[in-house]
């Protein structure tokens, strides 16, 4: 029986996406998980095949489990991860066990914010960085505001903004509490409208899957509360991303994989943010296949077996994801409006993660987004105004703590 291994899943988003992408494609799907929930709700997993308990930062026990796989008769056709921390540690395991069409050395940079931004300092689009070492005394005298953050830091959960020296300071111990031992990454604060780029290399041909407005709320931390597809991209746009990403794929010596880019639009061109070696998690993949008809976690996974991809688009629409969040912690009691919200004008999917009893939170990175609405529309304002208009109907009822 030919198989996929996945290791981790989020219950919902692209990660599963890819997994059912897997079952659709017709393959066994298992799944190397060290979430007990997962292993508690079993069965709200019906597409995964085999779900096995083990040490996913343990590179070597799951080494033992493969072998094991195998002597079973499954015939492992690839090794992947759609979710931090593990797209590495699968392309690794893959490159002993499978065929592997992508770069671990590639991947392994992308991963790594200090890494990335040591090997791309030279370049126009990189912003002004700075190292704090750890254990060593800072007093260099920056330029506010500016961006703290951890080089390993995921869905924003360490990304904060100082404002002056006394903010910087207090970030830096907080971090450096958290994360004893790291560098911590200051980088120039880069003002101007941030996009998200998914984009694809098949035989180091880039193809830029989409262009994402994002629309960023900023309270604790920097959460994207909405996304964009732009159905037509603006040509000063569309050429300085793909000037911007050619460059990318040049440096990284890619020859086959999928990424995406966060880049913010300035006076002086176009500053990068930030790369992963994946799609974006979340409603990513849902929103692409509602823009453009296909799904990108289906076409990566043919790219994985050394398939031919296809993701020429099948249509054009805009399309606006609107997420919701809390203003208040409580324990959640009841969500209202939901029925109302898939009816709304333009509604292509209504999700909502939290069940009752759950304890709710403003948000402090991207996971404590607890809703989201994909809308469509004539035009990216009228999309985002369905997304939006759609995303208001559903309130969650909080209990208090």
């Amino acid at each position: 029986m030919k198989a996929i291994v996945f290791i981790g899943t989020n219950k919902s988003g692209s990660s599963r996406e890819a997994i059912r992408a897997a079952e659709k494609l017709g393959y066994l799907t298992v799944l190397f998980t060290n979430n007990e929930k997962q292993l508690q709700q079993r069965k709200a997993y019906p597409d995964i095949h085999k779900m096995i308990s083990i040490d996913t930062s343990d590179i070597e026990e799951m080494k033992d489990k493969i072998y094991d796989l195998s002597k079973m008769g499954l015939e492992i056709k690839t090794i992947v991860s759609f979710v931090d921390p593990f797209v590495h540690i699968a392309s690794i395991l893959c490159d002993e066990f499978c065929h592997n069409y992508t770069s671990s050395e590639a991947i392994e940079m992308m991963e790594d914010k200090e890494k990335t931004r040591n090997f791309l300092k030279d370049q126009p689009y990189s912003p002004e960085f700075f190292l704090v070492k750890p254990y060593e005394p800072f007093t260099k005298k920056m330029v506010y505001p500016l961006i703290v953050k951890s080089p390993k830091s995921t869905g924003s959960k360490d990304v904060l903004l100082a404002a002056d020296q006394s903010q910087l300071h207090k970030h830096l111990r907080f971090l450096q509490s958290k994360n004893p031992g790291e560098t911590i990454m200051l980088e120039e604060y880069i003002d101007g409208p941030q996009y998200l780029v998914e984009a694809f290399v098949y035989k180091r041909q880039a193809h830029i899957i989409g262009i994402i407005e994002q629309e960023i709320t900023q309270g604790k931390r920097f959460i994207i509360t909405g996304y964009g597809v732009l159905a037509e991209v603006p040509k000063n746009i569309q050429t300085g991303i793909e000037e911007v990403l050619h460059s990318i794929i040049k440096a990284f010596n890619i020859e086959n994989g999928t990424l995406h880019l966060e880049l913010r639009l300035t006076k002086s061109g176009w500053k990068l943010i930030e790369i992963n070696p994946r799609i974006s998690g979340g409603a990513m993949n849902n929103m692409l296949l509602a823009a453009f008809g296909f799904s990108l976690v289906e076409e990566t996974l043919k790219l994985f077996l050394g398939e031919q991809p296809n993701v020429k688009p099948r249509h054009r629409k805009f399309i606006f994801t609107k997420y919701v969040i809390v203003e208040s912690r409580g324990v959640l009691e009841r969500v209202i409006g939901r029925t109302r919200a898939t009816n709304s004008k333009g509604v292509v999917e209504v999700y909502v993660k939290p069940k009752k009893g759950t304890i709710l939170t403003p948000p402090l990175s991207m996971g404590h987004r607890y809703a989201y609405v994909i809308a469509e529309g004539a035009t990216l304002v009228a999309a985002k105004r369905n997304a939006t208009s759609a995303a208001k109907e559903i309130k969650f009822l909080l209990k208090t703590l």
